[in-house]
């Protein structure tokens, strides 16, 4: 807890707006984690963020019983893979009250990159995501506590990938702010050969493409470089 509250001080120096917590990985192929490990990886650190710190702590899970324990401990959102589809879990986030964050995947961690196929994946994507967001309304969840979250990287080809960036206005148009997370992911690596220590430049560029195109938080690794990037985006979208 104190190493983890060591990073995320300095990432809320160089400019980070929200933490994100997770203690179970969702890279392809990762095994799950049982309840209680991630439940003793997770709160400990969250009650430190929480004390310490004066920007909103997020906990990445798809587990019911670990949302409402990292809520107890004072996270503010729940940004899950599986967009709320666990038993329990849509109904636990309304009575919860914090926002939610809804993911799109295809498949599971274990499975999803095994040939991720789509016929049209921009037309899916946004339709699932808006199916999920209409699940959480008719719930009691507030349409203003919704963000979408395309999930690139997630039962996703690196084509599937290209074609969802390309197009992020789509799902933007929609109404909901739109996450995106693009740090380092395979993507940059399959497109140029490059290993994750060598992935920023290219890293940057896909976050200023996403936040161009109207995405609303941008999730990364490296915040000072990151967040200048997208400031200066920013300051031509707002140019006019």
């Amino acid at each position: 807890a104190e190493h983890a509250l060591e990073h995320a001080a300095r990432m809320v120096e160089e400019g980070a707006a929200i933490i994100d917590v997770g203690g179970e990985s969702t890279r392809p192929g990762a095994a799950e984690v049982t309840v209680e490990e991630e439940l003793q990886r997770v709160i400990p650190v969250i009650e430190a963020l929480v004390a310490a710190l004066d920007v909103p702590v997020s906990i990445d899970t798809r587990k019911p019983v670990v949302m409402q324990a990292a809520v107890a401990a004072g996270a503010g959102l729940i940004n899950d893979v599986t967009a709320l589809q666990a038993p329990g879990a849509i109904e636990l986030a309304a009575q919860l009250g914090v926002p939610v964050c809804l993911m799109h995947m295809q498949g599971t961690p274990q499975s999803m990159q095994d040939q991720p196929t789509y016929g049209d994946v921009v037309t899916e994507v946004k339709g699932f995501l808006l199916g999920r967001a209409g699940a959480c309304m008719q719930h009691g969840i507030d349409r203003e506590k919704i963000l979408l979250d395309p999930g690139f990287g997630f039962g996703k080809t690196t084509a599937h990938n290209l074609q969802l960036l390309q197009q992020l206005e789509q799902l933007v148009e929609a109404g909901f702010p739109v996450l995106v997370g693009l740090s380092r992911k395979s993507m940059i690596g399959q497109i140029l050969g490059l290993p994750v220590d060598k992935r920023l430049p290219a890293g940057l560029a896909l976050a200023v493409l996403a936040a161009w195109q109207g995405a609303a938080i941008v999730r990364c690794h490296d915040v000072r470089e990151t967040r200048e990037a997208i400031l200066m985006c920013q300051a031509v979208r707002d140019a006019s």
